[in-house]
């Protein structure tokens, strides 16, 4: 298996995205730079490497032109200080700890100490920063502590939230942000990133960058967990409904026990959602067969939803997997 995308305080380049680093190098140059940005898209479009890039010219680092409008030298001290998580003037809320191991949520511990962080000048640099990634990992209390010094904008600070479902944010932190949108550049250029990035064949990086739905970045993350092998599984699971090699199945059971089986299990279950929906719509464009659309709406929802319903309640994913199945296979059933 391929490693797993680079963190993106260590990433330096960023294509696709050259609009939004105009609009905030214009407003930056112009002296109108707002204290808090909402950098809002789908997820794994980049929002959070633009956060960094934008963090690290606030902070001062030495611009590198190659790397695109707001590149900076990797080998500055400033871009290795952001690298070794050591800038005094930088500060990040994340739900990924120290050891890699992502939360449920932003602590609201750690969204209070955004005050002190803001309270007092910049050390060495032009600007103190702090980067909320994202801002729907808050919980009730860390968004309302974040609201806090959102009204109340520190003299040289600037907040960058990251978010990929702006309209689920509090409309009071919202109200206070300049909103810089970062679309998915598209599926080719994914595909072209991808392939780069990730070394795989051009027809394997395409088909990534469509089941990602034109971002890079979630493309990558697929690649990392070799969804082309999952996505071939749910192919083969659809393919041969209402039956099913209870044996094969049996043994894709096993896959979601151990530390990294809700990952695999979620990732097979939207596989399933995906086509399930293709298959849908065809059924709807046919329109001979009310009933069987039903039934795959109904799987797609099933598919949609039961990867939170297991994680929420500690379901078993064994049980939960052999409980789409039948829905799958009844759902199949009616088109016979």
């Amino acid at each position: 298996m391929m490693s797993a995308p680079a963190h993106p305080r260590d990433v330096y380049r960023l294509d696709g995205q050259s609009a939004a680093e105009a609009a905030f190098i214009d407003a930056l140059e112009r002296g109108r730079l707002h204290h808090a940005w909402l950098l809002t898209g789908p997820e794994g479009v980049g929002k959070a490497t633009l956060a960094y890039r934008m963090a690290r010219r606030l902070l001062g680092a030495r611009p590198e032109p190659s790397q695109g409008l707001l590149g900076a030298a990797p080998s500055d001290v400033v871009s290795r200080q952001v690298a070794a998580r050591s800038h005094p003037d930088l500060m990040v809320l994340e739900r990924l700890t120290d050891d890699g191991k992502a939360r449920k949520s932003i602590p609201v511990d750690e969204a209070r100490q955004l005050p002190e962080f803001f309270s007092t000048t910049p050390a060495v640099s032009p600007y103190r920063v702090a980067i909320i990634d994202a801002a729907d990992d808050l919980n009730v209390n860390a968004a309302n502590a974040v609201l806090k010094t959102l009204e109340e904008p520190p003299p040289r600070g600037v907040i960058l939230l990251i978010s990929h479902a702006p309209g689920k944010l509090l409309p009071t932190i919202r109200s206070r942000c300049r909103r810089l949108a970062v679309p998915a550049p598209g599926i080719e250029a994914a595909a072209e990133m991808v392939e780069r990035m990730a070394d795989v064949p051009h027809r394997d990086a395409e088909r990534l960058a469509r089941m990602a739905h034109g971002a890079p970045g979630k493309a990558l993350q697929l690649a990392a967990a070799k969804a082309i092998e999952v996505d071939d599984a749910a192919n083969e699971i659809l393919r041969g409904l209402p039956k099913i090699d209870e044996g094969a199945l049996l043994a894709m059971a096993d896959t979601f026990r151990g530390a990294d089986g809700m990952a695999r299990f979620e990732l097979l279950m939207n596989r399933l959602a995906d086509q399930v929906r293709i298959f849908a719509v065809q059924v709807a464009a046919d329109g001979k067969n009310s009933s069987g659309l039903d039934r795959w709406a109904a799987a797609w929802e099933r598919l949609s939803n039961v990867p939170g319903e297991v994680e929420a309640v500690n379901l078993d994913r064994a049980d939960a997997f052999w409980s789409v199945i039948s829905d799958l296979r009844a759902a199949a059933k009616t088109a016979i």
